[in-house]
């Protein structure tokens, strides 16, 4: 009896991982619905942020959604053990520190009003009602299209790290000449690395700017080397999707050509 209910447990916890997570599973109609309910959930998660004013409504819909979300955050930390390959109590420890796992929690916390009265810290979460915004990123996991921009950027992060890294030292050398040349134009060193992201990313809002001739060349110079380090992630993405597509189709046309040889082979 205690084996029976002992593997009727099993069965039912990867019977929920299956369905809550979309790594481990291809055509499964529960599957798809739990991901449609949280997609809408998290869509009417945000439009309370829309408004400056809170209404009946928006609490109601605020309630219903961040108790779907408290639910799949436990539900995903019930079934840790299958998201790691791991039947032991690491994974569950390792679950709560995982990108998403956090993303969940912060997304959480500001709506809990219940528990706001009582402790300093979720009064002040309560506050930053930007943080609900973060339920975007819980989108990520229930959209395949969404899941495949992600994977290239996994793919291709030791690129974008790259490139960014390069930006970061762009912007903090041309901040640098920039405060020494022209240093009355900038009342702070903050305001002349606001100026070099602005430059590299050739916005130029146009509230900072050099008045010196020196000071417009190193502008000129900034400007052009930024379209080119700006276009290097582009491309790096661009080429990373078009990558995965081609294996998508490759994966496919795999499939096809085997279900053909076993019918052919009946």
């Amino acid at each position: 009896m205690v084996s029976f209910y002992g593997d009727y447990g099993i069965a039912m916890r990867k019977r929920i991982f299956q369905i809550i997570d979309t790594s481990d599973r291809t055509n499964d109609i529960f599957g798809n619905i739990y991901d449609c309910v949280m997609i809408v959930a998290i869509i009417a998660s945000l439009i309370p942020l829309a408004f400056k004013t809170d209404n009946i409504a928006f609490i109601i819909i605020d309630n219903i959604a961040v108790g779907i979300f408290i639910i799949d955050y436990l539900l995903r930390l019930l079934t840790a053990d299958y998201k790691y390959y791991g039947k032991s109590v690491a994974s569950f420890i390792r679950y709560p520190f995982s990108f998403f796992a956090i993303i969940d929690l912060i997304s959480i916390l500001p709506s809990l009003t219940a528990l706001n009265s009582g402790f300093k810290l979720l009064r002040l979460l309560r506050m930053m009602r930007a943080l609900r915004v973060l339920n975007v990123f819980k989108a990520f996991r229930y959209s395949k299209s969404m899941s495949a921009i992600s994977g290239v950027f996994k793919k291709q992060r030791h690129s974008l790290v790259a490139v960014g890294t390069l930006a970061a030292g762009y912007i903090l050398v041309s901040a640098l000449i920039v405060f020494s040349v022209e240093p009355d134009s900038f009342s702070s060193f903050f305001d002349a690395i606001y100026w070099a992201t602005v430059s590299l990313t050739t916005v130029g809002y146009g509230d900072i700017y050099p008045v010196t001739a020196l000071g417009r060349v190193v502008t000129m110079v900034s400007s052009i080397f930024g379209i080119a380090i700006i276009a290097l992630p582009a491309g790096i993405i661009t080429a990373g999707y078009m990558d995965a597509l081609n294996e998508e189709k490759q994966s496919h046309s795999d499939g096809k050509k085997e279900d053909t040889a076993k019918e052919e082979s009946q």
